[in-house]
């Protein structure tokens, strides 16, 4: 290996600029030029493996790897929801010089709700909203539904009834398994009932929702990927019609695209969470039982198996199916 020549300060200043934006292959390839790039390189992998959420979350969230040489999973990262874009950004990550920046892109929570005259349809007019008196308090008949304030708000950032706004609201840590691959772990003891965080990627039209899954299931097909694709549906009061969200984290993402299936139903429930003056619920994950340290993370990700085929399970409950849960999206 070569040493760097006399311009190398120069050359640090202009790689600690450009380093945070490579991935992990291109860090690879770049640290194998000098023996300067090779530490900065891997300061970077470290700070890297530090926090899986580029300082976007309140609590790091680390990864932990005992099983092969991968220290981290690289993604883009976005703590809400985004409307898709047919370009992917670079994003930096774990620079000394840069600060982070999420996809510049537009947030779907930034999409209202607008009345007859196109009017920004307005949330409560309470300056500290207390509990069940606030009008945006409460369910709508439903327990898989809540609702809370939101932009339509008087309220502000600090409002007690924006439990789910804040983003990932416990210690969480994402870890290897020689079989599952990584999965999310608790990193403190979660009480049941308590909010853990959303799921946060790009909000799909049904249309490419499905041209992914397509594409999707090619690359699953050539070897080990796994799509973060989730298609909720909430069935409306009438029966007849359901509203369909389709929630890609397989690029851009959060935390929650490290949550693993389990055929028991795990120890996580989704409820999907109404913001007022926001035109898309959020879907949100509640701990369904105490939830002690280093427990992994698990949720249902549904009943159906239309494929003889399907990937195989690993959740090794007592009800386990022996493959994932699969349907036509």
């Amino acid at each position: 290996m070569k040493r760097c020549n006399a311009k190398e300060p120069l050359l640090i200043q202009c790689a600690e600029l450009v380093l945070p934006y490579l991935t992990p292959s291109e860090l690879a390839n770049v640290s194998l030029t000098c023996k300067s790039l090779l530490k900065l390189s891997h300061s970077i992998t470290l700070r890297r493996s530090s926090d899986a959420s580029r300082t976007f979350e309140t609590l790091p969230v680390p990864f932990l790897n005992t099983v092969d040489p991968h220290p981290y999973a690289h993604f883009l990262y976005t703590p809400s929801l985004l409307l898709p874009s047919p370009l992917l950004p670079r994003q930096p990550w774990c620079s000394s010089v840069i600060s982070p920046s999420s996809p510049t892109r537009l947030r779907a929570e930034s999409v209202g709700l607008v009345d007859g005259s196109g009017r920004a349809v307005s949330g409560c007019d309470c300056e500290a909203c207390a509990g069940s008196t606030c009008p945006c308090a409460g369910f709508e008949g439903l327990n898989d539904v809540g609702r809370e304030c939101g932009p339509g708000c008087r309220c502000g950032p600090e409002c007690g009834n924006r439990l789910t706004r804040n983003g990932v609201a416990v210690r969480v840590k994402i870890v290897r398994d020689e079989r599952k691959g990584w999965g999310l772990h608790a990193d403190q003891f979660i009480r049941k009932g308590e909010f853990v965080f959303e799921y946060a990627g790009e909000l799909l039209t049904t249309k490419e929702a499905q041209r992914r899954h397509q594409y999707y299931d090619e690359l699953a097909l050539q070897g080990r990927f796994t799509s973060a694709l989730l298609v909720v549906r909430e069935h409306l009061p009438s029966g007849k019609a359901c509203l369909r969200l389709n929630i890609d984290a397989t690029r851009i993402g959060n935390v929650a695209r490290f949550v693993n299936h389990s055929c028991d139903g795990g120890n996580l429930t989704t409820k999907l969470v109404r913001s007022s003056g926001a035109l898309f619920p959020r879907l949100c994950f509640f701990a369904s039982k105490d939830i002690q340290v280093d427990e992994e993370l698990t949720f249902s990700y549904g009943e159906i198996r239309k494929r003889p085929n399907g990937l195989a399970c690993f959740c090794s409950s007592s009800s386990c199916f022996g493959t994932l849960p699969s349907e036509d999206t």
